[in-house]
């Protein structure tokens, strides 16, 4: 068979391995991540708000690559799924990050001291996959 008679398809538009989805999850997680935590890290002593929403922004802008470029027909519970290991891998990061430090770090969730923009950070880890994702699997 030649691509003269099948379309070559979009890397976004085909079902992945397991093992390749994994690994797309986790790598546009890390890229998520990075942007979040340079963003904390670097603004909040000068302006928090900045931060918060440079950070948020950065979690979405991840999020929106994810869906467009490598799960585009994935659908809404793949992209809610993809939301949850977020979560956890933010979870664990900050667990393992204030485990190596000694003192707590919160670049990625928030501090308790402010459990409102810590409760949008998990909301918008586990959400914004699902929000640029479609409704409906093409199968």
């Amino acid at each position: 068979m030649t691509t003269i008679t099948h379309p070559v398809a979009r890397f976004a538009a085909v079902r992945h391995r397991r093992a390749t989805t994994v690994i797309l999850v986790a790598l546009f997680w890390v890229a998520g991540a990075v942007l979040a935590a340079t963003a904390r890290t670097e603004l909040d002593a000068r302006a928090p708000v900045a931060g918060a929403v440079l950070a948020l922004a950065g979690i979405a802008a991840a999020a929106w690559a994810y869906t467009r470029l490598c799960a585009w027909s994935a659908g809404f519970p793949h992209a809610l799924d993809a939301g949850i290991a977020w979560l956890l891998l933010a979870i664990i990061t900050e667990v393992v990050v204030t485990r190596h430090l000694g003192h707590g770090w919160y670049a990625l969730l928030g501090t308790p001291e402010r459990p409102l923009l810590r409760n949008v950070f998990l909301f918008v880890w586990i959400f914004a996959p699902a929000a640029f994702a479609r409704r409906q699997e093409n199968v």
